[in-house]
């Protein structure tokens, strides 16, 4: 039998959005329904579900609704979706998820302390039967049967011509374990001479050299990397986000290469739209 799962608790927090530059406060409810719901304390607690369909990329995964927007939800929604927390309400009073230090890692380390509520469900496991391709230029993304074992696994390569970055390749199964101690903590990151177009734009009045990897013509600025190849991890961790917005659990292999939050966008939905490329599993 599948079963769904909620916090076993709330979870709150307090930061900012690296992209409003705003206070939020920000907390995660145990919920029975079924499903993500985000609701906004600042609107009459309106809310919005969460669905691939209200999805977009503006330099970050935004869900627009009718009611509202939230931005920056990314590394949360991987920090709920990879321990198979499908049913939650995310509460917030802005309408941006708070960066935190930009990673995953303190939405995982507080939701591992608080646990999971297990319960009987009646929905089961995207399981991809047949291969599928979608490109963009130079960027393609490439969703394939599981192996053996029958994981969700990801490999993913990104082109930089920054000296600091260059041409790093990473592969992983996108377990609890291996995400908690090896993506969770890996940081957004940006480049110094971008600052100013995108503050021109109502973009990264939040970001920091707390809250983010930042990057001169040939080094990191501000400190020491938490893992060698740091850049490539956080795009993992930026997929294993958008994969969330199947709403369900995935067992597939993942091929991405100079992919980002719009290409993966196009491949969860793409998915969803074609059913004849997966089973719905219950064991």
């Amino acid at each position: 039998m599948p079963y769904s799962k909620t916090l076993a608790a709330p979870v709150s927090f307090e930061g900012i959005g690296v992209h409003s530059g705003r206070p939020v406060l920000l907390r995660l409810l145990p919920s029975r329904r079924p499903g993500i719901v985000f609701r906004r304390s600042d609107l009459g607690n309106a809310e919005m579900p969460l669905s691939a369909a209200r999805a977009e990329a503006r330099n970050c995964t935004v869900l627009q609704g009718d009611a509202f927007s939230v931005r920056t939800v990314e590394h949360l929604l991987a920090a709920l979706w990879i321990p198979g927390i499908d049913n939650a309400v995310i509460e917030l009073d802005g309408d941006e998820v708070p960066i935190m230090d930009g990673s995953a890692e303190p939405f995982a380390r507080a939701i591992q302390a608080v646990g999971v509520d297990a319960f009987p469900s009646s929905e089961g496991t995207l399981s991809v039967v047949k291969p599928f391709r979608l490109e963009d230029g130079g960027a393609e993304i490439v969703f394939s049967p599981a192996g053996p074992e029958g994981d969700l696994e990801a490999t993913y390569t990104i082109v930089f011509s920054h000296p600091a970055i260059g041409e790093q390749t990473l592969r992983r199964p996108l377990r609890w374990d291996v995400f908690i101690r090896e993506i969770a903590p890996a940081r957004t990151f940006g480049f110094y001479k971008d600052v100013d177009l995108l503050r021109a734009r109502g973009l990264a009045l939040g970001s920091s050299f707390e809250n983010s990897i930042v990057l001169d013509e040939t080094s990191v600025m501000n400190g020491q990397l938490r893992f060698p190849d740091e850049f490539v991890r956080h795009k993992l961790l930026d997929l294993a986000g958008d994969l969330a917005l199947l709403g369900r659990p995935l067992r597939a292999r993942i091929s991405a290469v100079k992919a980002g939050h719009r290409l993966h966008q196009e491949a969860v939905r793409f998915l969803l739209d074609h059913p004849d490329f997966y089973v719905v599993r219950k064991d």
